[in-house]
């Protein structure tokens, strides 16, 4: 049984500092593409990072210089640092796996506001 489960969503402030952590279990996770999705009310859910097996990584442009993906294959688990927060930022953020299927996990809610 395949399961992805979030941490360390919660409330930041403006200009602040949040980690979100993903903690995989059921995958071959060194094997898997990991990534943060995020979707704010009202809208689509979109991709925020991701990072392949190779450890290259990917970012949307809003969020790029202020966040950071990582992954810990012998903790089975990604990270997302998020620095610099914005009120924007604000969202409910999942974690993504993907290889030949695609998993995700049950999100964590992300509230940034002063």
């Amino acid at each position: 049984q395949v399961q992805l489960v979030e941490s360390g969503g919660g409330l930041g402030q403006p200009g602040g500092s949040l980690r979100l952590s993903c903690a995989a279990s059921g995958i071959t996770f060194e094997l898997y593409e990991m990534g943060w999705y995020r979707q704010a009310p009202g809208k689509q859910r979109d991709v925020v990072a991701a990072i392949r097996s190779d450890g290259s990584t990917n970012y949307a442009d809003s969020v790029k210089g202020r966040f950071t993906i990582s992954r810990d294959n012998a903790k089975n688990t990604v990270y997302l640092q998020m620095n610099s927060l914005k009120p924007d930022d604000t969202a409910v953020y999942y974690c993504h796996a993907e290889r030949y299927y695609t998993y995700w996990g049950q999100g964590t809610q992300v509230i940034v506001s002063s």
